[in-house]
């Protein structure tokens, strides 16, 4: 058994239960799977787990219904649904009743694996979580400063917010979608021409101190922030 932070995964699907359930394993997670809400209730119960993976329709409840009994109860951990549509209305839904994040069916296996680690981050209390590092670029999410090399980068608290998103996912493409949802939320009622302008407002301010340009446009994609790995 692993000894990496505890994952519970509520799927109906024995599929994708296994799917998910190798995979995280294999990204060093503790994994544990149930078929439904009474199921999962109990899990959390005998065993209450770092982050929960919950389908939002099961055979006996709905996601949310299962959230909203794990939360009264007192269980503070992050809950990440996982959705069969692309609804607004499911994600608000899903928001209010306690949910942390949310991923639409047929999903990447990267994608699922960087939100846990994005979403643990954020919540785990680590001292070094406060220390974002992605190439030149370092951000303390304690004092919101940002700095490449030894040079201190001035930032919007939405450049920050949105720098802080790209860091979190380097090396990986996110689409203009994905952005508006992370760093403007559920509230923001504009078009994704907002993120354009973001990006352009970074990349005046980060390239400057950089021999290449940190984040990259892939037309018809989305944006990467470029990292050297280690």
């Amino acid at each position: 058994m692993s000894d990496g932070p505890k994952i519970l995964i509520v799927d109906d699907e024995p599929n994708i239960r296994d799917l998910l359930t190798t995979s995280l394993r294999f990204a060093g997670f503790a994994v544990r799977a149930v078929g439904n809400g009474a199921q999962a209730i109990s899990a959390v119960l005998e065993e209450e787990p770092d982050l929960i993976i919950l389908d939002v329709m099961l055979p006996d409840m709905n996601g949310f219904g299962v959230t909203k009994r794990l939360r009264s109860s007192g269980y503070t951990s992050p809950i990440l649904f996982l959705t069969a549509k692309d609804d607004t209305e499911d994600k608000i839904t899903g928001l209010t009743v306690g949910g942390d994040d949310y991923v639409t069916k047929p999903f990447s296996l990267d994608e699922i694996v960087a939100r846990i680690k994005a979403i643990l981050r954020r919540t785990m209390n680590e001292d070094e979580d406060a220390i974002i590092r992605a190439g030149e670029l370092t951000m303390d999410q304690d004092t919101h400063e940002v700095t490449i090399g030894d040079t201190a980068i001035e930032l919007s608290p939405t450049e920050f917010k949105l720098l802080r998103y790209l860091m979190l996912n380097p090396n990986r493409v996110l689409s203009k979608a994905q952005i508006l949802d992370h760093v403007w939320e559920y509230d923001f009622n504009g078009d994704a021409g907002i993120v354009e302008s973001y990006i352009s407002y970074l990349r005046r301010k980060l390239d400057q101190f950089s021999a290449e340009p940190i984040i990259q446009t892939k037309r018809g994609f989305g944006y990467m922030l470029k990292a050297a790995k280690a």
